[in-house]
Order: structure tokens, then C-alpha cells, then sequence
């Protein structure tokens, strides 16, 4: 068994879809990209004219994420795509963040052993590493700013499904830091209130984070905390939605774990949990590969973008046709 993930977008605010949850007939869906291939952990941002979704994409034959980009047009015609971000490590849930006049990238790229800040050099597709974020290595790093500060939800791997079953926040007077964690952590417990699945924002003066219901399996719904509490001391958050993919797309009512918005656009992804005799190929295909040299990243690495070791430098990505 094997999980496919399809990405869309809806054009409504994310606190307007938290209030009123999509439709099927308003979710734009990215292209198809394979039986043996998924788009995920989709961010999008509205940007020169257009509409920009970045994703995780994921091929089995080749097991590791890079983050590619989708662009429209006002009429949701597809009008380009390509590679935004690849490294020799896993990359996905490529939050988007806005500071100033400046764009930022956090994607996950935990195999790394840290979190890494990209900056946007050139839109879509070259973004240079500027910092790294604490010393942990975070998983579905999500960032929001409030009450004067920044903070930062994550998740951290480790044995009996840790990644799932513990939420994680540290805070920062700047984007770049110096990060501090949360005396509290793990701060939440639970495989249904853990792992973050989205876009933080704040409504009615509460910070909301959307987080994962992996209970009965991974990813199979959003849960909507409200975190009533909050500060350098202080935490405490309570469920208040729950978003399941029901029959937003035919085939794929096996998960929901991407809420993302910026803007007047939000982002879903649902899951279809497949089987298939393939699957043993695949990763007989997958070895092949990797013994052949073909699994390295697509894209130049970038020169001179921080005064950290080698893992630490950025790859933009390399525009494909």
C-alpha cells in the first residue's frame, strides 16, 4: 500500500474557508502527475498578476521530495510550471512568509539535520538560503507572527510515531532569530493534536494553527486548534473545527492534511490509499537509481547564501520546460 496525495486551490480567504469549507465544484486542481507520483503540502501566494501554488512533488522511483511550482493565470488556466527548490535531502511543506517587502520559503528538509530560511531571489524558482532556524531539526515547520513576536510550530522525529504524537513551539523576536523553545515542550500530546498541517493565523485575537488527526492513520483529517494561551511561559490550545476530504475528489477520501492560506487563496490536498503489485518494482527501481547515480538533486547549488557548512547552502531550483 502506498498514499497519493491530489493538491487544489479554492479562491476564498483561509478564515472564510474555515467558516464555510469548500465545495467541490469551486477546488482548482493541479495537473495529474503520474500513478506512481503525487503533488502534496500545497502553499500559495498571489504574485505578479498571477497565482503561484508551490508543492511538494514526490516519485516513488525516485523517494525524495523536491518543491515545484504552479502558476495561473486570473481565469485558473494553467500557464507554467517548473522547479522552485531541490537539495540532496527530502524537501516538502514549503510554508510561504512574508516579512516586509521580503518572501520567504520554510520548507521541511529535516534529513538535513536542521530547518532551513530561504529568500526569494527570483520568482518562482531561485530562492538562496539565509539562515538556520534553532538547532532542531523540525518537521512541518509553521510560522506565524503575533503579539510582537514570531513563533514557530513543529513537530520533531523520533521512535513510536513521535512525529505524530508531539507538538513542539519555540518563539523568536526576529525571523532569523535567535530561537528559543517553549519550557513547556512538547507543549500538546496526541496523535489527533500534534503534527502541524498548514497555515497559522490569527482570528478574534487567538492564534489558530491547523494540525493533523494521524489517530487512525496518517493524515487522515485536519483539526483546527485554537490556542488560547500564549507566550514565552504559557500554552494552551482547544479543538475547534475538524475538516475530513469526504468527496471533495472522487478517489481520494482517504485524507486531509494541508490547510494553507495567504491572501485571498487557501490550499487542500486529500489522500487515496492505493495498492499495487508495482510497488516491489518500484523500489527495486528505486535502488537501481540511486546505484546509478540518478536519485541527486536537479538544480545549480548557490554560492556564497550562508556562512554555514555545505548542507547548509541553498539549491535553487533550474526552470524545466
Amino acid at each position: 500500500m502506498f498514499d497519493l496525495w491530489r493538491s487544489g486551490f479554492i479562491r476564498r480567504p483561509l478564515a472564510d474557508v474555515v467558516d464555510r469549507p469548500p465545495r467541490p465544484d469551486e477546488i482548482v486542481w493541479l495537473p495529474d502527475v503520474g500513478p506512481y507520483a503525487y503533488l502534496a503540502d500545497p502553499f500559495a501566494i498571489q504574485r505578479d498578476g498571477g497565482l503561484t501554488v508551490f508543492v511538494e512533488a514526490f516519485d516513488y522511483h525516485l523517494r525524495r521530495g523536491r518543491i515545484r511550482f504552479y502558476r495561473y493565470d486570473a481565469d485558473d488556466r494553467l500557464v507554467d510550471q517548473g522547479l522552485a527548490l531541490s537539495e540532496p535531502w527530502h524537501l516538502s511543506y514549503p510554508t510561504l512568509i512574508q516579512d516586509g517587502d521580503a518572501l520567504y520559503m520554510l520548507p521541511e528538509g529535516y534529513k538535513s539535520g536542521g530547518l532551513i530560511l530561504y529568500r526569494c531571489v527570483r520568482f518562482p524558482d531561485q530562492w538562496q538560503a539565509v539562515a538556520r532556524l534553532g538547532e532542531a531539526a523540525a518537521i512541518d515547520p509553521t510560522v506565524v507572527r503575533h503579539d510582537g513576536r514570531w513563533w514557530l510550530f513543529y513537530a520533531l522525529a523520533g521512535p513510536d510515531d513521535r512525529a505524530m504524537r508531539e507538538l513542539h513551539a519555540a518563539w523568536a523576536e526576529t525571523l532569523t532569530g535567535p530561537w528559543t523553545p517553549h519550557p513547556g515542550n512538547p507543549v500538546m500530546r496526541g496523535l489527533d493534536v500534534s503534527r502541524p498541517g498548514g497555515t497559522a493565523f490569527v482570528q478574534d485575537g487567538a492564534v489558530h494553527l491547523p494540525v493533523q488527526d494521524c489517530a487512525a492513520a496518517y493524515g487522515v483529517a485536519i483539526n483546527l486548534l485554537r490556542i488560547d494561551a500564549l507566550s514565552p511561559q504559557t500554552f494552551a490550545a482547544s479543538t475547534v473545527r475538524r475538516f475530513e476530504p469526504g468527496d471533495l475528489s472522487p478517489g481520494f477520501s482517504d485524507g486531509l492534511h494541508t490547510l494553507s492560506g495567504l491572501g485571498g487563496v487557501t490550499c487542500i490536498d486529500v489522500k487515496a490509499e492505493r495498492r499495487s503489485a508495482v510497488e516491489p518494482w518500484l523500489k527495486a527501481s528505486f535502488k537501481l537509481r540511486r546505484l546509478l547515480g540518478l536519485n541527486g538533486p536537479r538544480g545549480r547549488r548557490a554560492t556564497g547564501a550562508v556562512a554555514y557548512p555545505e548542507m547548509f547552502t541553498a539549491s535553487p531550483g533550474r526552470k524545466e520546460d
